[in-house]
């Protein structure tokens, strides 16, 4: 595609138009009003020509797959390949989408008289996680005589995947990511002797009576006591409920800090950092009205990774979560009793109904810990000190009402075992970390 430039522009408005307008009012001149103006088309015509053949010899590449960070900025790198020894201006854009945006949106690059590869770094700040794709560039180049702009289309697609800035969450729970699994750490008496048996020994003074192999002893014919070592490799699984309240605002009327499966998602990958650290498989469950994902618990960084591809492209769904066919399908599929780490909401009364006739079943295999995500609008009564009319008393009774009933679940929840946690979207991904340790620390499993 060739476009005039304001050079051509000017050129046919000093000769075009006065040498027509003499032919018209002179004939004497119109031979060489004519000439001259052939001599201009034919200049014109020459100097297109030439830019086009030169676009020819530029050819762009671009990457196949990028790999970027949400909120962060990434280079994107293009390269421009000249088969002359000849200097380029060239003018770039990029066909990106809303969710990538560019430091410039028009980028200026002058290529050096050299034939090879150039290569050129775009600068662009993925503000959202997902897929998404940049449907080719655009460039542009002068003609020799610089009375055209000559462009030239790229349509490869670039795929990007955007992934979630795990930033903020790394540096509350830093010390988990040391090098070493000890640095930095206190120590913590260890509670309980374990479950796993791992052989018998003489008794010694101060062994429980419930520790003493009494078929052993009665061979031997003195006390035998049994040793247990602590588990150290176990099953977890985090449960992601992607249905229609995980796609509310954590702060009603900002949308730039993203929707509560934004945080399930985040504090998901945090704790399969720290399972990795603590040497315990991690595995993953998303669901909605049916089971969207499933992967099984290892570990591993290609296991990670594989946690984070399943994740990444994760969106809430306008349908109402099924914990039923959650409840089988954790009952048929998970053999080995693990830790099984709920990430949902329960503030509607029929969503809290149908989770705690689910959670009965599967708690009597696997231990159940229930992470929500706390509104603002949860809270006891004569808690908020903004009340001043008669209407923010009835919000504040209806919110006080809702957070009654979660209330009530938690304690009914906890006569089965299962502990439900109301947590603030600062520290959510903090303390279901902490919630994990503990269970580690005191072997519930």
């Amino acid at each position: 595609m060739i476009v005039p430039r304001p050079s051509l522009i000017i050129l046919a408005s000093i000769t075009l138009i006065p040498l027509l307008g003499l032919a018209v009012s002179l004939p004497a001149i119109v031979l060489p009003a004519a000439c001259i103006l052939g001599l201009a088309t034919l200049v014109s015509v020459i100097d297109a020509c030439r830019g086009i053949n030169y676009l020819k010899t530029i050819q762009v590449h671009l990457p196949g797959k990028l790999r970027w960070i949400q909120d962060r900025t990434a280079k994107l790198e293009l390269i421009f390949e000249t088969r002359i020894p000849r200097s380029f201006r060239l003018r770039l854009g990029l066909a990106l989408p809303d969710e990538l945006i560019p430091q410039e949106e028009e980028i200026t690059v002058d290529l050096p008289a050299q034939a090879g590869k150039h290569y050129v770094l775009c600068d662009c700040l993925p503000t959202q996680r997902g897929l998404f794709k940049i449907e080719g560039c655009h460039y542009e180049i002068s003609s020799p005589f610089s009375l055209w702009d000559i462009r030239g289309r790229n349509t490869q697609s670039v795929e990007i995947r955007s992934y979630p800035n795990l930033e903020s969450e790394r540096k509350q729970v830093a010390s988990l990511f040391l090098r070493t699994n000890r640095t930095g750490m206190r120590a913590v008496r260890q509670v309980g002797q374990g479950r796993d048996f791992e052989k018998l020994r003489e008794y010694v003074s101060g062994d429980g009576y419930e520790t003493i192999h009494w078929k052993a002893t009665a061979r031997r014919g003195h006390p035998i006591t049994k040793v247990y070592q602590v588990e150290k490799t176990q099953e977890v699984y985090v449960v992601i409920d992607a249905s229609r309240l995980s796609a509310r605002l954590q702060v009603p009327g900002d949308p730039s800090q993203g929707t509560h499966l934004d945080r399930y998602i985040a504090a998901t990958l945090v704790l399969g950092l720290a399972a990795e650290k603590q040497g315990d498989l991690f595995g993953l469950l998303t669901f909605g009205d049916r089971v969207f994902n499933f992967v099984r618990a290892r570990n591993g960084k290609e296991h990670y990774s594989a946690c984070r591809e399943a994740l990444y492209r994760l969106e809430p769904q306008s349908v109402s979560p099924d914990f039923e066919e959650i409840a089988s399908f954790i009952r048929l599929r998970l053999r080995r009793r693990a830790l099984l780490v709920f990430m949902t909401d329960l503030d509607d009364p029929i969503i809290m109904e149908s989770f705690q006739r689910s959670a009965n079943i599967i708690c009597r295999k696997h231990l159940v810990l229930v992470q929500m995500l706390q509104t603002g609008k949860l809270r006891p009564v004569f808690t908020n000190p903004n009340v001043s009319t008669v209407d923010d008393l009835y919000q504040d009774l209806a919110h006080h009402l809702a957070w009654h009933d979660l209330r009530q679940l938690s304690l009914s929840l906890q006569q089965h075992g299962v502990t439900l946690s109301l947590l603030s979207r600062e520290e959510f991904s903090a303390e279901t970390t902490s919630n994990y340790l503990r269970v580690k620390q005191r072997q519930l499993l």
